[in-house]
């Protein structure tokens, strides 16, 4: 008697499970932007596989595609002004860079857009002195990023294959401070015996703070687009993304909108095509990212908490 494998569950199941437990044995909590939450704190872990090109880009509501990949090139270009993210049609930080948003962070002698040494900054120049966002940082600070990539291609049992945007020294200075905070990549060597393996790439990141329903499914699929291109350009192939959050939230003001996306069955997971080889992190532009296969169920509109 051939005894089959138990199919595995579809991903998704484990962020709307998610979802049903925070609703369910939350805590009511006040927060910073006034609209309140009901919040987990420490649940366990999300689990994406990103083999065969897999993008998890969630599909019981449809997701800000285009959004995700222009804000993640953003990052990695190290760019802290909202304003260049808003030219290329998304305005996600639009309200953390407004005049009135940053003076009342105390940080008005800044021209409007300009957010403060985030995510970008640390990722590419951290420890550097911030200046403003129109100055030029070139070679100053530590790359964590490049640093990372030479890690995967030349030291890949490294246990310190570390991208961190908490620091504390600049935290004063910055519009909002990160919300997913650190990742760390991991390099699966492939068996000895099988030369023609190549080793595959995975990332653990934790979030200290986790809208679950506008930001974390923003979040997952901008780690997973992440590990995706470092992969290709370190030779190595994705293979999962694993979440761990902090305090793990959902707004007030999305549980309807939440309880209707809960309704809804998952469908298949798009692909990730690449039309180019790129060589090199820095060189990736938004057209090098092809998403394929990508239907989801409609939006449902929930409003940002700024």
């Amino acid at each position: 008697m051939t005894v089959t494998a138990p199919t595995r569950a579809h991903d998704e199941h484990q962020y709307l499970n998610l979802i049903r437990d925070v609703l369910n044995t939350g805590d009511t909590r006040p927060d910073r932007t006034g609209t309140g939450t009901i919040s987990l704190f420490a649940p366990p872990n999300l689990r994406f596989s990103l083999a065969d090109s897999t993008l998890p880009l969630l599909t019981t509501k449809r997701t800000f595609l285009k959004g995700i990949v222009e804000e993640l090139l953003w990052f990695v270009q190290g760019c802290t002004d909202a304003k260049k993210l808003s030219a290329r049609g998304v305005k996600i930080w639009d309200g953390n860079g407004s005049k009135d948003f940053l003076e009342k962070r105390g940080l008005g002698h800044r021209r409007e857009g300009d957010l403060g040494p985030v995510y970008g900054f640390q990722w590419r120049h951290f420890g550097a002195p911030y200046e403003d966002c129109d100055a030029d940082y070139t070679g100053k600070g530590v790359d964590q990023l490049q640093e990372c990539i030479r890690k995967i291609k030349h030291d890949p049992t490294d246990r310190r294959i570390i991208l961190s945007a908490w620091n504390p020294a600049d935290i004063p200075q910055m519009a909002l401070p990160p919300c997913h905070m650190m990742c760390q990549f991991y390099v699966h060597l492939p068996p000895a015996n099988d030369p023609t393996a190549k080793p595959r790439l995975s990332c653990l990141m934790f979030q200290r703070s986790a809208d679950l329903g506008l930001g974390i499914p923003f979040n997952i699929a901008s780690y997973a687009l992440l590990t995706h291109m470092v992969a290709h350009v370190t030779g190595t192939e994705a293979h999962e993304l694993v979440i761990q959050l902090g305090d793990a939230h959902v707004y007030r003001d999305h549980v309807d909108a939440l309880r209707t996306q809960l309704e809804r069955e998952p469908r298949p997971f798009p692909k990730l095509r690449w039309p180019r080889a790129v060589e090199s992190i820095d060189d990736f532009k938004s057209e090098d990212i092809v998403v394929e296969g990508y239907d989801p169920h409609p939006t449902i509109a929930m409003k940002m908490s700024v």
